[in-house]
Order: structure tokens, then C-alpha cells, then sequence
């Protein structure tokens, strides 16, 4: 048995498990959005971060690295529970074609694994939802967790698309709205210094961002990068 897994957040620039093959190239009909929260990587509970995750939009291209991982059984098993361990935050695994680089016609591979998130506030507790630009941009800039804080995610995102040079213009966008936030918490807090790319904490800034009713997952912290 072989499986092929598609990364296109944090398993970008960080697998984190053993695997024998990777391929650049993309999936069809899926956008990135940061409308996930994260309470055990780079939130908490009490104030979630937004992590990436995927909306389905026609027309529209996701550019990511596919992983494989062959070996035998036990090697498979190993490297898919240390996935669901890390992706807990994701309640579905899809089922997609992912197309190699300059090859956008006909599919490389097919029955590519892809954790996603239902986007129901109801049946899926970790989905928030979009909000305005602004507001996630400070949701962003000041949520922490055992792992670092949410910020550092999404600019290492940010560098992983350029670095496989493929920039979603989403992210850039979104990071950008970011260090914005960090400048302005820059001049009215901390002005002898320079948070943007930094790993400071920030004082936590109240909003309407609700509070998540879960508990930790212990087994699930210090995985993301």
C-alpha cells in the first residue's frame, strides 16, 4: 500500500514525518482561506489562532507539495497517525487529483489525501468563518500557543509559496494587513521595538473573537512549525 498526502500549509515547509517522495504541483477547484482555528499549535482556547485551510472555488488553482510514503504497513500507519495527530483540527480527509508543474491537463495522481475542514459552525467546532480582513489581521498578530504565535505561521507560509515560486496573493495580502496591525501595536505599545518577523509576545487585545470551549489535546501540541 502507498499514500500520497497534499501539503499547502505548515507540510509546505515542514513535513515533520518520514516519507520517500515529494512533487510540487497543485489541485484544481480549492483556494486557501485562514478560517480555521488552532488551539493547541499557535492558539489557545481562550484566544484561538486562524490557521489555513481549504474553500472550494471553481476555476481556481492550489499550488502545494505532494508527499508519498511507501514502505509497508507499519511505516504508512506511523506516518498517518502522526498526520491526524497534527491536523486534528481538520474533521475530513478528501480525496483529490493533484497535477504536476506544467502539466495542468491531465491529472499525476489521483486519490491525493487532503485534510480539510467542514465549513459549518454547527457540525464543525474549530471553523470560524470568514471575517473582515482587519479583524483576522488582529486575531492573527496577537494569538500565541505552545507551538509559537499564529503570526509566524502565515509569514513562514508567506516564504514557502515564494521559495517554491508560487505566491498566493491571499497570504501576501493578509500578511501584509498583518505587519500593518504589528506597526500600529508597535507605535502605541512597544516602541523601542521591531516585532515584524520577531518572536515577541504582544499583549493579547480584547474583541469579539469568541472563546473556544475545548480542552487541549495533549498529544496533538508541539507539532506544527
Amino acid at each position: 500500500m502507498v499514500f500520497w498526502v497534499f501539503g499547502y500549509g505548515s507540510l509546505v515547509w515542514n513535513p515533520g514525518f518520514e516519507y520517500d517522495e515529494k512533487i510540487l504541483g497543485f489541485i484544481k477547484d480549492y483556494r486557501r482561506v485562514f478560517d480555521l482555528a488552532c488551539i493547541d499549535h499557535r492558539g489557545t482556547p481562550q484566544h484561538p489562532a486562524r490557521t489555513c485551510t481549504l474553500e472550494k472555488s471553481q476555476e481556481t488553482i492550489c499550488w502545494g507539495v505532494a508527499y508519498c510514503v511507501r514502505g509497508g504497513p507499519e511505516k504508512e500507519r506511523l506516518a498517518m497517525e502522526y498526520l491526524e495527530r497534527r491536523e486534528c483540527e481538520y474533521d475530513s480527509k478528501t480525496l483529490v487529483d493533484f497535477y504536476r508543474e506544467g502539466e495542468p491537463s491531465q491529472p499525476a495522481l489521483t486519490g491525493v489525501i487532503v485534510f480539510t475542514s467542514t465549513p459549518d459552525k454547527v457540525s464543525n467546532k474549530y471553523y470560524l468563518g470568514p471575517a473582515p480582513l482587519e479583524e483576522m489581521a488582529r486575531q492573527i498578530a496577537t494569538a500565541v500557543g505552545p507551538c509559537g504565535n499564529n503570526r509566524d505561521y502565515l509569514f513562514k507560509l508567506e516564504k514557502a509559496m515564494f521559495d517554491i515560486g508560487h505566491e498566493d496573493d491571499y497570504i501576501i495580502e493578509l500578511a501584509n494587513e498583518v505587519r500593518k496591525e504589528l506597526g500600529t501595536a508597535e507605535k502605541g505599545i512597544l516602541k523601542e521595538r521591531k516585532l515584524v518577523g520577531s518572536s515577541s509576545r504582544m499583549p493579547l487585545t480584547k474583541s469579539h473573537i469568541p472563546t473556544l470551549q475545548l480542552g487541549l489535546r495533549p498529544e496533538a501540541v508541539a507539532m506544527d512549525s
